[in-house]
């Protein structure tokens, strides 16, 4: 994948030919800028909270993330808030691209600026920037009280341990797609890697976080802490596997339409396009790799001179399960919040039992979060890049 899309944007565009309720599924991108380790700006402990909601909050994200009606185009859990506090808000879809926001905004913020936005959403990696440069304020966690809704697979990032900055907002996971048709029943990463029968059928992913996070752990090599010597094997192995014909190709989300017509029988994929494609073709199937999956996340984070307090409420309302039900009922992807499911039933039975959408504790426990500062490592990036390219 180009260094200038992240899976959001691409995903998002693959939505637009109307493969699953005319939405998308989210994104992880190893792209990184230059220059960027010693910039620095506002500290969060400078940080005043005023405990007066703002007559109007300014919420920055990707585009189609958040429920809308189709016949009105207003977006209901929006107008609710507003119902409820009497706070309006501005809800701006510009957040195309995880780099290219931070281009845009990088200089207000190094300089401690404001940037007119009070929420954005960014994905794990870049949130770990956002917050090691210092660009982004403290939570107000006593606003927040529905924050113990997390679900306990996400609550300690290692950009963010103790989610004293951001809040998840949507989730996906990275494992397994396969037509089990052709290649059979697929448990092991090992076998993409190593089965001749796959041998030219397989791809891999070409955002780094997702294919190092999976094959490093089949190693035993957990990727929420990067070593450089587990990260190495890893690459080594992903070498063999081009050098040999095993691995086909690196992509991005288009391995979704090599898997649908039998080109591929076998890749690392992200749950949102299976849930997707196994709407057509019900021979396709995901799995979670015995040795672990990943799960990437978009996180609410507050920037530099956003208001806290306004902000804070706002991550307690969509924290509510019934809240977060209707959000996860229009978006399909994984609902972070704890008690959704039952209410989501309430909307849609047959959503609710989607383990894409709301998997259970067990497959939580088995995926991990890839670390935040290797994602944006230029010499692991660099290292890579060499095999994709290969």
């Amino acid at each position: 994948m180009s260094e200038s899309f992240t899976r959001v944007e691409l995903l998002r565009r693959g939505a637009a030919t109307g493969l699953f309720l005319t939405i998308p599924t989210s994104l992880l991108a190893a792209c990184g800028g230059d220059g960027i380790e010693g910039e620095g700006g506002t500290t969060a402990a400078s940080t005043q909270v005023s405990r007066e909601l703002k007559d109007q909050l300014t919420i920055s994200n990707w585009p189609l993330y958040i429920d809308i009606d189709e016949d009105t185009k207003e977006r209901p859990t929006l107008q609710q808030f507003t119902e409820e506090t009497g706070v309006r808000v501005r809800y701006i879809e510009d957040v195309n691209d995880n780099d290219e926001w931070f281009g845009k905004n990088r200089a207000a913020l190094a300089g401690g600026n404001a940037i007119d936005r009070d929420i954005t959403v960014l994905t794990d990696w870049m949130a770990g920037r956002m917050v090691r440069l210092n660009y982004v304020q403290e939570l107000d966690k006593s606003a927040i009280p529905n924050a113990s809704n997390l679900v306990e697979s996400l609550r300690s990032p290692s950009f963010d341990p103790s989610r004293d900055f951001s809040m998840p907002w949507q989730s996906g996971l990275t494992g397994i797609g396969y037509d089990v048709e052709r290649a059979g029943e697929i448990t092991s990463i090992g076998q993409l890697l190593d089965d001749p029968k796959l041998k030219g059928k397989v791809t891999f992913l070409s955002e780094m976080p997702d294919t190092m996070g999976l094959v490093m752990q089949l190693d035993g090599a957990d990727p929420s802490t990067v070593d450089e010597a587990a990260f190495q094997k890893a690459i080594d192995r992903l070498q063999a596997g081009v050098d040999s014909g095993q691995i086909r190709q690196f992509t991005g989300n288009d391995y979704s339409g090599l898997l649908a017509n039998g080109d591929v029988w076998a890749c690392a994929a992200w749950s949102g396009d299976m849930v997707q494609l196994q709407l057509d073709n019900p021979n396709l199937r995901f799995v979670i790799p015995d040795e672990g999956g990943m799960i990437w996340t978009d996180n609410m984070l507050i920037p530099t001179g956003g208001d806290v307090f306004t902000a804070s409420t706002f991550m307690n309302f969509v924290y509510d399960p019934a809240v977060a039900a209707q959000i996860a009922a229009y978006v399909n992807y994984i609902c972070p919040v704890i008690g959704a499911k039952e209410e989501a039933a309430k909307i849609d039975a047959e959503l609710a039992e989607n383990p894409l959408i709301f998997p259970d504790d067990e497959t939580l426990s088995k995926v991990k979060i890839f670390d935040a500062e290797a994602a944006d490592n230029e010499d692991l990036k660099s290292k890579f890049q060499a095999v994709v390219g290969a």
